[in-house]
């Protein structure tokens, strides 16, 4: 066996040859600049796991110098490696050379070297919203969920002085399969801040660090401390503690509570401004070393959805859900445009995001008295009745209200218009301020159609949508002296208008990366959330905002995603037999589509219904998921069967499942996945008629059930459901049926998705819903 010599004793022993030999060697070492790169290792090849379940830097550090010539080596700075996987994934993130990376990717001890990548960070009314109550329902049958432990992957948490991170007296101590803990660091005291609520918290940093230097991450690097406060926000809507008299300043003011108030909350610390991939996997790691039950990812990736392969949150996913871990992703801020869902895989439960009953309005009332309804959080003295002169933006010097460029000789006194773009709203508030007007009136984008974005203000400013802001420009440039005021109405809660309604910026399917699969999966509340926030920041996040706050109030699908991780915790308790393929199919085949007003869930970029590739199956419904009658299950043979349908070599499938080959799954489709949906492609103009195939397991308190289909067929299409009726017994716990889908007149549909469902009930109270999606090809669109 060859004797493994570390780097500097390589060189040493060069010098000694070339003593030896009498002739000149130059060792020249070559500069070449180093990205970051997640080195995924063919299991054979990787150093063995030792007693402690997880290996060092130092056993890839051994693989370096086993596997990169001598020449390579020599590079400066010399190759690092930052961490090692042995969970989440088979291998390393190091610091390599582009030479270096390619000459591992060559090696057959090394199955794909992917770069690293940054990835972006995508309640008090929601539990009641959701129907969340501790008398009946999903929360008193699970108890809370408190053996569960949550794994959140985030900025971090700031507990200190935060009720919602507080000891529970009435908590028993954190389960006993819970392997983690909390560090301890010069701003984070570990041992002081961390209880049976708080039950773990660590940082991954080592990828930030690389790609943008130490001073991104501070002087404190190995700190859990949450600075920015979308990990505080997000933890505590996920399992907070119990908090009475929540409130941001005066509004949603009521008691602030998270989905699973008795699970425990394990932080792992990956992101800053932003998230590196390797940090992302190596919390993954850590998660899963740890035994969480469930894994809560509010981020995603820039841009179109990755190769799965090329995805480390979805590696990390992988390998977590394998271990029965659930794993809860939100779709992404980049909506409403078509399949720009990220998170897509079918092994995550992806997450929409939705309003709730109650907003925070403020009314823009123009000189002609004309009015029209914003939405802010300004917290200060408010404008009086009286109206003052009204301008644009682009008429006072930047449309977009940057700071520095409004002359504030003509806007001294004034409410100022501003469109979207460029800079932060809250960012064009404090240009007004500066410049010594009055207020400010914000434009949201055209795409985004009837919403506009609530933020924290700290100058009297409203956000209006689209189409009113267009009405104010008008109003200002017909009128010699435009003139206007701002009434701020505080915390409205009731059904108008009716909701949920889907947000804009909620990420829309198709699915980028694998058409067959519908996503997202469902909808939560993501739309104006209050929950605990950072201490190390303000509400705006602006350094001239000198505010601190417990609460903050905020939207996304960073915010809807924790609410179903929650809700999952629930479901882990109370059963936990479920898989989380199973868990995902109970909340996706009981979801709701109608609003408050009993309307289809309406889509607020548009003003129309919402279809399901922005709603997914519907939004969630607790309580009807801790008895969905029938589940859709799935497991780790499942999703590398879909990963071979897709056509993935068998290099790129071992980068989730090590050894597995996909030479004996040959014909699988990814139709054919066991998904409680169905996501159908249509490619040929001429009459095409497409089958698949699924498993129902009843998991009713009936062992002996009869479930009849009922079909409402997508536009175009003939649905045919066989068999229609499928029976159940304690011999027969489960039931195939085939599905086939046939158009019925080429180019006689007007649109480019259509959309129906199959819903199998039984003689008692199940309904067991999968949405329908057809893909047309452009050349059977009919023009309308």
């Amino acid at each position: 066996m060859e004797l493994v010599r570390p780097l500097a004793a390589l060189l040493a022993f060069a010098v000694v040859v070339a003593a030896a030999t009498g002739t000149e060697v130059e060792l020249e070492t070559t500069t070449e600049a180093q990205s970051s790169y997640i080195v995924h290792v063919a299991p054979e090849h990787a150093p063995a796991l030792p007693g402690r379940g997880l290996l060092s830097t130092r056993e890839y550090g051994s693989f370096l110098r086993d596997h990169l010539p001598l020449d390579l080596q020599m590079s400066s700075p010399a190759p690092r490696v930052l961490y090692s996987y042995s969970h989440a994934a088979t291998g390393f993130a190091a610091r390599l050379t582009k030479s270096q990376a390619e000459h591992l990717a060559s090696s057959h001890s090394v199955l794909a070297v992917v770069p690293d990548t940054m990835q972006e960070l995508h309640t008090t009314l929601t539990p009641s919203f959701l129907g969340l109550s501790p008398s009946s329902g999903l929360l008193p049958a699970s108890n809370g969920a408190t053996d569960i432990v949550i794994g959140v992957i985030d900025t971090g948490v700031y507990p200190e002085g935060r009720p919602s991170f507080a000891a529970d007296p009435l908590l028993p101590p954190p389960p006993s399969k819970f392997r983690g803990g909390c560090v301890s660091t010069p701003t984070f005291n570990g041992s002081a801040l961390c209880n049976n609520k708080l039950v773990g918290a660590k940082a991954f940093n080592r990828g930030q660090v690389a790609a943008r230097g130490r001073r991104a991450v501070g002087e404190d690097s190995r700190s859990p401390l949450d600075t920015n406060g979308h990990g505080t926000h997000t933890s505590s809507t996920a399992a907070g503690s119990s908090v009475a008299d929540a409130a941001f300043f005066d509004y949603a003011k009521g008691t602030a509570v998270g989905m699973a108030p008795g699970a425990r909350i394990s932080m792992y610390k990956a992101c800053w401004e932003g998230c590196a991939s390797s940090d992302i996997l190596a919390s993954f790691d850590q998660a899963i070393a740890d035994g969480v039950d469930v894994i809560s990812v509010s981020l995603g990736a820039v841009g179109n959805a990755p190769n799965f392969y090329e995805d480390l949150t979805a590696v990390g996913a992988f390998r977590a859900v394998s271990k029965g871990i659930v794993v809860s992703a939100s779709a992404g801020n980049s909506g409403p445009g078509a399949s720009t869902a990220c998170n897509v895989a079918p092994w995550f439960l992806t997450v929409g995001a939705s309003t709730i009953n109650r907003g925070f309005p403020a009314d823009v009332v123009l000189g002609n008295n004309d009015t029209f309804t914003g939405t802010t959080l300004y917290a200060g003295e408010p404008l009086g009745a009286t109206k003052v002169p009204l301008v644009y933006g682009g008429d006072v010097g930047s449309n977009v209200c940057e700071v520095g460029k409004l002359n504030a000789s003509m806007v001294a006194g004034k409410i100022v218009l501003c469109v979207s773009g460029v800079n932060a709203r809250a960012e064009k508030a404090l240009a007004v301020k500066l410049a010594g007007g009055a207020g400010a009136i914000l434009a949201s984008t055209e795409a985004f159609g009837e919403q506009a974005i609530t933020s924290p203000h700290i100058h009297p400013t409203t956000a209006v949508a689209f189409a009113y802001a267009v009405k104010i420009r008008k109003y200002i440039s017909t009128q010699k002296s435009p003139t206007a005021t701002i009434v701020f109405r505080g915390t409205v809660i009731g059904s108008t208008p009716p909701s949920p309604r889907m947000a804009s910026f909620s990420s829309r399917g198709p699915n980028f990366r694998a058409p067959g699969i519908f996503k997202p999966d469902v909808t939560a509340p993501g739309v104006d959330i209050l929950a605990a926030w950072t201490g190390a920041n303000s509400p705006t996040e602006l350094d001239a905002d000198t505010r601190r706050v417990q609460y903050n109030i905020i939207s996304g699908t960073s915010m809807s995603c924790p609410h179903v991780s929650g809700i999952a915790a629930l479901l882990r308790e109370a059963r936990p037999e479920w898989s989380p393929a199973a868990v995902k199919s109970a909340l996706m085949t009981t979801a709701y589509n109608v609003d408050s007003a009993g309307s289809t869930i309406g889509d607020m970029s548009t003003g129309d219904a919402s279809t399901p590739f922005a709603r997914g199956a519907g939004h969630v419904d607790p309580n009807s998921a801790v008895d969905p009658g029938l589940v859709y299950d799935a497991g780790t043979e499942d999703y590398i069967t879909f990963l071979c349908a897709l056509g993935y070599t068998s290099r790129q499938v071992a980068v989730f499942s090590p050894g597995t080959s996909c030479s004996t799954r040959a014909g699988s489709t990814v139709g054919n996945h066991n998904y409680p949906a169905f996501a159908v492609v249509f490619t040929s103009n001429k009459s095409a008629v497409v089958t698949q195939r699924r498993v129902v397991r009843n998991v009713g308190s009936n062992v002996s059930a009869t479930y009849r289909a009922k079909v409402s067929s997508p536009a175009g299409v003939r649905v045919t459901v066989s068999p229609e009726q499928l029976e159940f017994s304690g011999a027969q716990k489960t039931q195939e049926y085939r599905v086939s889908f046939a158009q019925v007149i080429p180019g006689s549909v007007t649109a480019k998705h259509t959309f129906g469902s199959i819903v199998w009930s039984d003689d008692e109270k199940h309904t067991v819903t999968s949405p329908i999606a057809v893909t047309w090809p452009a050349s059977q669109v009919a023009e309308m």
